[in-house]
């Protein structure tokens, strides 16, 4: 037996007036006057035959049957709107939608944007930053770009560049503790900056690779929420960072950090970008992987050989 629904145009006007608090408001958000929502409510009120407002001198509030039916219509409404939004923003064939890291959008994604804009100006590059694993089917996303190693199950995966770290910190944090060139090491027992997302055995898988445990064994270390945080603590002169040397070459280019050692160390892991395996690709998704592999390759040259 088919269940009774309430007329959908008095039901959709009772939920704006409900959410806004506002007849006003409510006729501004539907495109109609205030006369044609209040008709809208007394159909709804005839229809369910008990009062759902009260009119009253500054405006109209909820009765207590009012209240009880918006607790359970404006949810529902607005789940319809999520869904609806969400379907329309799966059918925008010109958006590309990619997931990434904070830093790695800041540091390394977003400056390079532009050119591709310039290049495909109908298309736009939605970054949905996060370090939460990605769902590419409930999520909607195009691309994945992520720090790790080896095959992804039912993806296809591109290497952009080797994650290779060293440390860094500002030219004047260098020439005031260490101003024997020669001998930076003693910059590292000063302070060390960590970032929340990387592991402080960052520091010592370099200090080992490099032979200076024993320089950073009691040097105090100062904690930030992300790596981007981290290195601006580093160009502010708070600190020596581990540097992740992909993602600084124009911060080292333009003399806002310096890596005083001259001995990078790779992690054994990479950059990578991830996508869907799939039998046939959109035009804007060739595009993009395309033109980021072009970036990359870009970056490469810069990366110091370790």
């Amino acid at each position: 037996m088919p269940r009774k629904i309430p007329p959908m145009n008095p039901l959709r006007a009772f939920y704006v007036v409900a959410r806004t608090k506002s007849l006003t408001k409510a006729a501004q958000e539907l495109h109609v006057g205030q006369s044609a929502i209040s008709k809208q409510l007394d159909v709804l009120e005839k229809y369910f035959g008990v009062k759902l407002f009260r009119r009253e001198q500054r405006g109209i509030s909820l009765t207590d049957i009012g209240q009880e039916l918006a607790q359970r219509i404006v949810p529902a409404f607005d789940q319809i709107a999520d869904a609806a939004a969400g379907i329309a923003e799966r059918s925008d064939g010109n958006k590309i939608r990619v997931h990434t890291y904070t830093t790695f959008a800041a540091k390394w994604l977003i400056p390079r944007l532009e050119d591709f804009h310039t290049q495909y100006p109908r298309l736009s590059v939605q970054i949905i930053a996060s370090v939460d694993e990605m769902d590419f089917e409930n999520d909607r996303i195009d691309f994945s770009i992520q720090l790790g190693r080896g095959a992804r199950a039912g993806l296809e995966v591109d290497l952009l560049f080797d994650d290779i770290i060293e440390p860094v910190c500002s030219q004047g944090f260098l020439l005031q503790h260490a101003p024997e060139t020669a001998y930076p090491q003693a910059v590292l027992r000063t302070r060390l900056l960590d970032s929340h997302y990387r592991p402080k055995s960052d520091w010592q898988a370099w200090a080992q690779a490099c032979h200076y445990e024993k320089e950073i064994a009691d040097t105090p270390h100062m904690n930030f929420s992300s790596s981007v945080l981290t290195w601006q603590a580093a160009m502010d002169g708070l600190g020596v960072a581990i540097g992740q040397m992909a993602l600084l070459t124009e911060d080292i280019e333009k003399g806002k950090l310096v890596a005083p050692f001259k001995q990078p160390v790779r992690t054994g892991l990479s950059f990578r970008l991830l996508r869907p395996k799939a039998q046939r690709e959109e035009r804007k998704i060739v595009l993009f992987r395309d033109w980021i592999l072009a970036q990359a390759a870009t970056t490469r040259p810069y990366l110091p050989a370790c």
